[in-house]
């Protein structure tokens, strides 16, 4: 038998409750990751394997390290947030809809950093520490901080911690070239407004006073574009060519829109930032070994 807290979520019993929804339910611990964040992200430090010249077990070893810490990190999140999306009526999330248990996606989030710890040390101590670090700072932001004016720090670690991470992990342990640790953490910082921007209202209504909430939804679109094109201008500076011209131009207009748009579509800011973030990616295959 299920579970129910004062709030009506599922937080006990088995996956799905009863055995014959297995496959529904898998489907909706899947969901609960946040796939889309979590693919994203993945590949992206997949990208960035490639381009510090990693070898072929060496990037595989680093993609999955990386799914396994963004998996604890999503998974944790919508645990955490289980009881506060029921009382928004979010039940287009998992946890929240009745569809998986919060007890399962905690679970899986456990077992999901049970795994990255070794896997991100077996990638390189120095380097395993680092990919620790930022995956830390994402449960740190699950966990409190995301209602905080600090908000945005957590989102900035993590994203700075994964070209120190690949690097790290390349033979003779090159550490990163500041300018691409900086752009990271400013595309972290960008991904965090354009995520928390079409929530802002009912965070607000929840108690949670992150950064973005206490600047309000017009001031968050004003602000959103600034730390995308920052980013992308200490890319294109850091090795001055056609192709960073190109990519700063890019950044702007895709930044621009994705602010513009956001007034209408809640989703267009975020998606803004992921691709100013494929763009900055794609400099830096273009330019083969630029992180080190």
């Amino acid at each position: 038998m299920d579970v129910t807290d004062e709030s009506g979520i599922v937080v006990g019993g088995p996956l799905g409750g009863v055995p014959g929804r297995w496959p529904r339910s898998a489907g909706a611990l899947l969901r609960a990751c946040h796939p889309g964040p979590t693919a994203v992200v993945t590949l992206l430090v997949a990208g960035l394997a490639v381009a510090a010249g990693q070898d072929g077990p060496g990037c595989v070893l680093a993609t999955v390290a990386v799914l396994t810490g963004q998996l604890s990190i999503g998974w944790s999140n919508d645990a955490v947030d289980a009881v506060r999306d029921g009382a928004a009526g979010r039940r287009a999330k998992p946890v929240a809809g009745g569809a998986v248990t919060a007890r399962t996606v905690r679970g899986a989030a456990l077992v999901a950093l049970a795994l990255c710890v070794p896997l991100s040390l077996l990638y390189g101590a120095l380097a395993g520490v680092v990919h620790l670090v930022g995956v830390a700072a994402g449960w740190a932001y699950n966990l409190g901080m995301k209602a905080t004016a600090a908000s945005w720090l957590p989102y900035a670690i993590g994203f700075a911690s994964l070209p120190a991470f690949v690097t790290l992990g390349l033979p003779g342990r090159p550490p990163p070239a500041w300018w691409v640790v900086a752009a990271a953490a400013l595309v972290g910082v960008g991904a965090h407004l354009g995520n928390v921007l079409p929530d802002i209202a009912d965070d607000l209504a929840a108690g949670v006073r992150g950064w973005p909430q206490r600047l309000g939804p017009a001031a968050v679109r004003l602000l959103l574009p600034a730390p995308l094109v920052a980013a992308t201008a200490l890319l294109a500076l850091g090795g001055p060519g056609a192709a960073g011209a190109l990519a700063l131009a890019v950044a702007l207009v895709a930044a621009a829109g994705g602010a513009l748009l956001g007034r209408h579509r809640p989703r267009a800011p975020f998606l803004a930032a992921v691709l100013v973030a494929g763009v900055d990616v794609a400099l830096l295959l273009w330019r083969g070994t630029a992180l080190a």
